[in-house]
């Protein structure tokens, strides 16, 4: 599984950051850090990306084909 992170639309509300820490943190500026940028997420992270992906208030964040 891999996660598209639409940075125009992301308002750095941190709800992603919160479901999946080991995935996602926020900067000091308030800028989304993702960590596994265009690698797969591990199998045992799948369940949090997921839950990650459905936090976010302005869908910035979906599951890549």
């Amino acid at each position: 599984m891999k996660i598209h992170v639409d940075r125009d639309r992301c308002e750095g509300h941190g709800l992603c950051a919160e479901q999946a820490p080991t995935l996602f943190t926020m900067d000091d500026e308030g800028e989304l850090i993702y960590h596994h940028e265009g690698r797969d997420i591990a199998d045992g992270q799948v369940g949090r990306a997921r839950a990650a992906i459905g936090s976010c208030p302005v869908a910035a964040l979906t599951e890549a084909p």
